[in-house]
């Protein structure tokens, strides 16, 4: 397989520029997802790697060598699109081996590529259907095993699940993980749905406006978010942010003042922070509880029941609704009072920049 490096790379249309400088290193066998929302440039930058757009500055290098100048068809990488793009007159075989009876590779090794992807993919018994004849989900693996029988150095996903429905977008996810352990390939696959990213990636590459705003495990993005925006966009349901001010603050603890009165303490390291300061309290729903001595007050809003665990809309005064997550035999009922308290441990603290306050080295969680 191959690594890759991106080291200063920048893509401008005219005066516009959409890759505002991305230095990333991909190692070999990683499955690594680009997420981001709508226009965020992460499709943008999977085709300067593919040699689909022109790299306005900065270098690309696979397996240490510079590629800015070498066309696509030399770069040895295959690319999977949102579209399926399979020839409709022909059959699966036919569409799996075609780019191989272009490059004039012989019938026996054609056939034995094809037969080898088929396996791996599970299409065995569609070998000789024609693309209207299948599924969704079927055509998108035709669509896979194009790209399998050419042996890349590195699989490029674009969103290449957004056509289908959520049942298949499911049973796809775990198909593209356990290809992945198969191939023991390099991939890098881009989505918005920060789902799939949490699901089936060995590391997430946050992105917004052209930008990185981190790089890490999607636990580590989930339990150690840098800033305001990866902690909104990683999680489902989103993390809860609530304004407040700092009520107390040192190296050991921070002490979080919200408008309804209550307050929370969180373990991050405060030694630059101080009483009055405006900061913004992070609370996965999850880490809310009912309590009634707990330092956020508020309404029950809309009540989602999921079977398993129930989601508690709560209005808090001077702030955004909250979203708890419970189990599924939770009692509450939209209009009711309610106190919540928070696990300190799974809190976080922003400060006025958006940037994460860091966790107080005196505390477990620290790492």
């Amino acid at each position: 397989m191959a690594t890759l490096s991106l080291r200063g790379i920048r893509k401008a249309y005219g005066a516009t520029e959409i890759i505002k400088g991305v230095d990333l290193d991909i190692a070999d066998r990683e499955f690594t997802v680009f997420v981001g929302p709508s226009g965020c440039g992460k499709s943008t930058l999977l085709r300067m790697i593919a040699g689909l757009e022109e790299i306005t500055a900065g270098d690309l290098l696979i397996d240490g060598r510079r590629v800015n100048d070498v066309g696509p068809a030399d770069r040895g990488l295959a690319m999977v699109f949102q579209s399926y793009a399979l020839y409709p007159h022909m059959t699966v075989r036919e569409n799996m081996g075609f780019a191989l009876k272009l490059a004039r590779a012989p019938r026996e090794e054609r056939d034995r590529k094809v037969a080898e992807a088929s396996r791996i993919l599970q299409l065995d018994p569609y070998l000789d259907r024609r693309p209207k004849e299948l599924s969704g989900g079927q055509r998108q693996r035709v669509a896979i095993g194009r790209a399998i029988v050419r042996h890349p150095k590195v699989f490029l996903f674009d969103e290449p699940l957004s056509n289908l429905d959520a049942a298949l977008r499911g049973q796809m996810r775990v198909e593209l993980a356990r290809l992945h352990r198969e191939l023991d390939a390099t991939m890098i696959y881009v989505t918005h749905d920060q789902v799939e990213a949490m699901t089936m990636a060995d590391r997430i590459v946050v992105l917004q406006a052209g930008r990185v705003e981190q790089v890490g495990s999607p636990l580590d993005l989930y339990h150690h978010p840098a800033n305001l925006f990866v902690a909104s966009f990683i999680g489902s349901p989103r993390m809860n942010l609530l304004p407040g001010t700092v009520a107390s603050a040192g190296s050991s603890g921070l002490t979080v003042a919200l408008p309804g009165g209550g307050e929370v303490a969180v373990p991050v390291d405060a030694s630059r922070l101080s009483a009055g300061q405006a900061v913004t309290l992070g609370i996965r729903p999850e880490a809310l509880r009912p309590d009634p001595e707990g330092g956020i007050a508020g309404e029950v809003g809309h009540v989602e029941r999921l079977g398993g665990l129930t989601l508690v809309h709560v209005a808090i005064p001077g702030g955004p609704t909250a979203i708890m997550q419970v189990e599924g035999t939770d009692p509450s009922r939209p209009g009711e009072p309610i106190r919540m308290s928070a696990r300190g441990e799974a809190s976080h603290a922003f400060d006025a920049a958006g940037i994460a306050v860091p966790r107080s080295l005196q505390h477990p969680l620290a790492a």
